[in-house]
Formats: C-alpha cells, sequence, structure tokens
C-alpha cells in the first residue's frame, strides 16, 4: 500500500499538537508505530512508553514490548495494574473491556502526577479505523476521560499502519492480531488467574510450534484451539494431532478441540 503525503501530514499533524505524551504501550502493531512516529516527531525525551503488567498480556509480550521501547528511543515504564481486584472485571460482562481500560489509565494518570509538570503531559493509545467496526467499550473509556487517538483521529486504519511498520522497519509490521487473554473467556465466564495462566500456557506452545496466528478459547475443562485461515493446513499434522494435543492437556484442560472454522475475531462466544 502506497501511503500518500496526505496521509502521513494527517497523522504527523495530530502528533505535532502534542506537548509531551505518553503512550499507552503493549507491543502490538498500532502502539508501536504511534510510539515510533511519536518518538520521532517529539524526540525521545517528550515521549513515555507506558506498558501495563497484568496477567491479561503474556509474559513473553511484556518482555517484547520492554525490547521494543528501548529500540525505539522512547522512555520505558513497566508497572503492573490490578483489574484482577476489580468483581466487574473479573465477572467478564459485556463491558469488560471499559473495566480494564479504566484501570489502564488510572494507571496512565498515576505516571503523569510523578512528572515535573504533569499539565504537560497527554495519553495516547494505539485504537485506530478499523476499531470502529467491532464492540469496544474500552473506547468508550477512552472517550470519558479524554484519551487521544491519533492514528484513529488521523483516519489510519490498519493496512496504512502496517505499510508505515514496514517504511520505518519496525519488527511489528507483520506481526500478528494479539488482544489480552481476557477475550479468550466467553462472555461471562469469570476470569480468574488459574484460568488465565492456564490459557498462556497452552498459547505459548502454539508459538513454539511454529503458529503465527492463534487462540486458545477457553471452555471449562475444555481448549478450543483456532488458527489463522492460512495455518489451518496444519491440523492434519501429527505434531498437533498427537504430540500437541497432549501438551495443551496438560496445561490443566482435560480435553482439546481444534476448530476446523480457524481463527475469527470474537471465537469466543462463536458458536461451532
Amino acid at each position: 500500500m502506497t501511503i500518500t503525503p496526505q496521509q502521513m501530514q494527517a497523522l504527523e499533524t495530530q502528533l505535532n499538537g502534542f506537548d509531551h505524551l505518553l503512550v499507552a504501550f503493549s507491543g502490538g502493531v498500532d502502539s508501536t508505530l504511534l510510539l515510533a512516529e511519536a518518538v520521532r516527531l517529539l524526540g525521545k525525551d517528550r515521549v513515555i512508553a507506558l506498558t501495563a503488567l497484568s496477567p491479561t498480556l503474556p509474559a513473553q509480550e511484556q518482555q517484547e514490548a520492554q525490547a521494543l521501547a528501548q529500540q525505539i528511543g522512547a522512555t520505558s515504564i513497566m508497572e503492573p495494574t490490578h483489574e484482577m481486584n476489580n468483581p466487574a472485571f473479573t465477572a467478564n460482562g459485556p463491558d469488560r473491556c471499559y473495566h480494564c481500560k479504566t484501570t489502564l489509565f488510572d494507571l496512565c494518570d498515576q505516571i503523569l502526577a510523578k512528572q515535573d509538570d504533569p499539565q504537560q503531559w497527554a495519553i495516547a493509545y494505539g485504537a485506530n479505523l478499523d476499531d470502529l467496526g467491532d464492540h469496544r467499550p474500552g473506547m468508550d473509556a477512552a472517550r470519558e476521560r479524554g484519551i487521544y487517538a491519533p492514528l484513529l483521529q488521523a483516519k489510519w486504519g490498519k493496512d496504512l499502519i502496517r505499510a508505515r511498520s514496514h517504511q520505518l522497519g519496525l519488527p511489528t509490521a507483520d506481526k500478528a492480531a494479539m488482544a489480552c487473554l481476557s477475550s479468550r473467556f466467553p462472555t461471562h465466564t469469570p476470569i480468574t488467574l488459574t484460568h488465565l495462566n492456564r490459557v498462556e500456557k497452552a498459547e505459548n506452545l502454539l508459538r513454539k510450534a511454529g503458529f503465527k496466528l492463534f487462540r486458545v478459547r477457553f471452555e471449562g475443562n475444555r481448549a478450543r484451539i483456532e488458527l489463522g485461515q492460512e495455518e489451518l493446513y496444519r491440523l492434519d499434522e501429527e505434531l498437533v494431532q498427537t504430540e500437541l494435543v497432549q501438551a495443551i492437556k496438560h496445561c490443566g484442560f482435560e480435553q482439546v478441540y481444534l476448530d476446523p472454522k480457524g481463527y475469527r475475531t470474537g471465537g469466543a462466544n462463536t458458536p461451532h
């Protein structure tokens, strides 16, 4: 995809409007580009990358986020969040993401309160044009708190974000979509640390087996495995059918179901 001068100007205009910027940084495709462009335009001394350390963000993702922030040159801050202490979050209702983002933005405010001049700082996150098509209560939390979404406000979607990431040589340019581990649980299925740990361990096994896009959907004692459409052919591999299935069972599941429909957004609540 070709990025036009007008599209670049739209994003640069958004970012140049900030004095100092704290980026809520997960290390995903969107927040990585946002951070890189903020550092390029504002300078590394005027940008903070805040990564929330949560049991819903896999440990490997946390480590990669820290390395990315350092590579880009931003000041990296990693602080724990405590959404697991909020019954409204762990109940896993339709508004779960609202409570998660509220906790994240509370942490952002706490970090800015420690800066020399908090009034100079704004907070931004990586929402983009493609996010408008999904049910995302977290975006409501952002609007209520006055959190900026420069990619969205510049009308940038995922294709543009990936294209610009390639131009900048960012390692996330082709990174698969990644949502927090709580998205693996059907709505109203309570989220617990034990169950998050099971899902994370199972997904680590899929990652080590070379899969790029995957989800381990939590269904009580059963794990339902969704693979990216381009990787579904591997369901017939002996490694997947035997060794990998048995290894996932050892993560704490009695049954493992290899879903022939593959990955789809919102698959935790999709009939199968």
